[in-house]
């Protein structure tokens, strides 16, 4: 069975139309009707997409082979523009989820200014929780479900595009790392008196209960805003350290158990 011919078999088991399958690979009809009748052969990118789509390994695509394998031991294939896509994607998400979190933290600082006036601080706790939750909500509603799999999957890349990725990575650990002790630093110049006072050590800090809230809130937004964005790119410029760590394998088995139930 040629290429074309297994393309055209599983073009029609998918129920794809051939415009269908060219918005999918990005090119246009004519081109899948040539390859399907052997008047051309689709490029290394293309080829992985479509075993990506048909979920087939590309040696069944490209050998005399009449059965599929579709354990696909290559991995997921991640072009450039899905890669793009994915980066803009967990900026978007992570932007609303720790301003939303931020804002829910700040919702303690009516009670601690306004104690004496409940109505006040009752008003004002409600309003801020409600913006902070409708922000969390809104970036979890923008999760596209295309991306999921980035995080499940060992992943493949054109070499030279991997390179970019792994040179952009090193850069945005190199320009976050500042940015993301300036966070720590702020949660926990915000949480000493909270625990000074608790423990009985010192007393007196009440006076400042705001401002240490707000720096508390001030470091979250920074942690929650940067940690997602490095971890997108170290999941692609560093796919084979976050596959073997102990989380994602755990997660794996986890889903294939609840996938076998």
């Amino acid at each position: 069975m040629t290429f074309g011919e297994k393309l055209f078999k599983l073009r029609k088991e998918k129920g794809l139309s051939q415009e269908a399958l060219a918005e999918k690979v990005n090119t246009t009809r004519q081109a899948i009707s040539k390859w399907e009748n052997g008047q051309g052969f689709p490029e290394t990118e293309k080829l992985l997409m479509i075993g990506n789509i048909f979920e087939v390994s590309i040696d069944y695509l490209l050998k005399d082979s009449v059965e599929p394998h579709r354990d696909n031991k290559e991995g997921y294939y991640v072009s450039r523009e899905m890669a793009d896509g994915f980066l803009l994607h967990e900026r978007k998400v992570s932007k609303y989820v720790s301003f939303g979190l931020s804002l829910l933290i700040l919702s303690t600082v009516p009670y601690l200014v306004f104690k004496q006036e409940p109505a006040i601080y009752t008003l004002l706790i409600m309003i801020i929780a409600v913006l902070g939750i409708g922000a969390i909500v809104t970036g979890l509603i923008t999760v596209e479900d295309k991306y999921k799999v980035l995080k499940k999957e060992a992943l493949i890349f054109d070499q030279n595009h991997h390179k970019e990725l792994t040179v952009k990575y090193k850069d945005m650990k190199r320009r976050y790392a500042a940015v993301m002790v300036a966070g720590v630093c702020s949660i926990v110049a915000g949480g000493i008196p909270f625990f000074l006072e608790r423990k009985h050590i010192v007393s007196g800090f009440n006076a400042y209960y705001p401002v240490c809230v707000v720096l508390i809130a001030i470091g979250a937004y920074i942690l929650i805003r940067t940690l997602p964005i490095i971890e997108a790119y170290q999941i692609m410029a560093k796919n084979e350290e976050y596959i073997n760590r102990f989380g994602f394998k755990l997660s794996k088995k986890v889903r294939k158990r609840v996938d076998d139930f």
